[in-house]
């Protein structure tokens, strides 16, 4: 497969760490182009990435950028963490190369229909859940993007016939103009404040995540939760036709929980969906599958698969993860929680007294909701990081009684959580915050929360 206006010059603006630079960087190495990587991260920072690529013939800036790096490039791609205002996207720009992103580039050559997954939080247990459930009915499945990395290396492995499942972030989704690209079936979990440290306001986050919708056709499908306030408004967000989701009434047209029945419904037929294996917590979590089944079915999988899908799907890590259980106290790691939003619908799926662990860096979010809930839910917290004295503070403002210890590294915390809970507790990691002040990414964050876990007596 032959990459259109086949470039042979091409500049990866950020490695990254998180596999869409490697991938894209392999991509156009491996079929002659001569790539040019540049990112402000020095080698030993990228050291990982680095590895990843050190069997092919690419040139490397690190720790800067340079006029030259874009000067006389065909394609410049544009990694998702390259914020709008960087000095590096600006170089490109007068370097006047085509701007472009990984996904983008996908989209544009991928031969099978695909499903794209965005929102607030829940994006990865839909995405994968969805794949499951497309894997259930007998398709060949990718899913890729922010979870699973890169599928461009994928392409010439893929047909017509197979389902392509796809996470997206806000920083993906807010350059999908660029070459207008868009999904047959857009799926938003939810809209919640986030990311508010790279967006300039709440406007321009939502207008990020509405702009996976802007390019769809009549032909495709984006399904939306009814129960959110933004995603509400939606009905004129591009061409797609609209199917809302939702438990009870919440959802009257579209896909409509009760219990563990789930009713599919589109103009001129109906399907009737049993989510009865579903066995991760939580609320949240039905509602993600509910999301995931009305995609499925708009993909073409049939009842009876989208039912073995979800009950063969296990959960991923770091969201409500169950790590272990150390003298009758069971422990979860739910590290992916980065904003208050998903930390609040962690402590719902538990009946059990809850330990909170929470704290991290700072996105320029508030914690005001957050803290009523760890005052009403939790019998105590551990804080730590950044965001702790604002967590902190947010308990108090709400009223809350609880103990509340300070910690100077997860280790601590996880010690002194261990020392607060009685056999039948929770001990909960659910950060409600970032992970960049003291680990490299929240993955790190929940595998050292792991080996903490492990180390506790039994």
């Amino acid at each position: 497969m032959t990459p259109p206006l086949a470039p042979k010059r091409v500049t990866i603006l950020g490695l990254g760490l998180f596999g869409g630079g490697t991938g894209a960087a392999r991509y156009f190495a491996e079929r002659g182009a001569e790539v040019t990587v540049t990112d402000l991260r020095d080698e030993r920072s990228l050291a990982e990435s680095l590895e990843a690529l050190s069997d092919l013939p690419i040139r490397y800036r690190l720790g800067g950028h340079a006029e030259a790096d874009f000067k006389g490039a065909d394609l410049v791609i544009v990694n998702p963490a390259v914020p709008p205002d960087a000095r590096g996207l600006e170089m490109a720009r007068r370097g006047g190369a085509r701007l472009d992103t990984a996904i983008n580039f996908f989209l544009r050559l991928c031969p099978a229909p695909v499903a794209a997954v965005t929102g607030t939080n829940g994006k990865s247990t839909t995405a994968a859940l969805l794949g499951e459930m497309l894997r259930a009915s007998g398709r060949t499945t990718w899913v890729g993007g922010n979870l699973g990395g890169s599928l461009l290396g994928d392409l010439e492995r893929m047909s017509p016939a197979d389902a392509i499942v796809l996470e997206i972030s806000s920083f993906q989704s807010e350059r999908f103009g660029w070459s207008r690209a868009a999904p047959h079936v857009a799926v938003v979990t939810n809209i919640a404040p986030n990311h508010l440290d790279r967006h300039r306001d709440m406007n321009a986050y939502v207008r990020a995540k509405r702009e996976m919708l802007a390019y769809q056709r009549p032909t495709d499908y984006a399904v939306l939760n009814a129960a959110d306030p933004i995603l509400r408004t939606w009905k004129d967000a591009g061409a797609a036709v609209k199917v809302f989701t939702g438990a009870d009434d919440s959802a009257p047209r579209g896909a409509r929980g009760e219990g563990n029945s789930l009713r599919l419904w589109r103009e001129g037929t109906e399907e009737n969906v049993s989510l009865e294996g579903l066995h991760i917590p939580g609320e949240h979590n039905r509602l993600n599958a509910i999301a995931a089944a009305a995609a499925a079915w708009l993909m073409g999988a049939e009842g009876r698969a989208i039912g073995a899908g979800a009950a063969s799907f296990e959960g991923l890590p770091d969201r409500l993860e169950c790590v272990a259980e150390r003298r009758g106290v069971r422990y979860y790691n739910d590290s992916i929680a980065t904003n208050p939003e998903s930390t609040i619908a962690a402590p719902r799926s538990f009946n059990e007294p809850i330990v909170l662990i929470a704290g991290g860096s700072s996105k320029n979010l508030t914690f005001d909701e957050v803290g009523r809930l760890i005052g009403i839910r939790a019998k105590a917290a551990v804080l730590l990081g950044e965001t702790a004295p604002e967590i902190e503070a947010a308990v108090l403002r709400a009223g809350g009684a609880l103990a509340m210890r300070r910690a100077a590294s997860l280790e601590e915390a996880t010690k002194t959580a261990a020392s607060l809970a009685d056999a039948g507790d929770v001990v909960l990691l659910s950060p409600a915050s970032a992970s960049y002040d003291m680990f490299r990414n929240y993955a790190e964050r929940g595998r050292i929360f792991r080996e903490c876990v492990r180390a506790l007596p039994s």
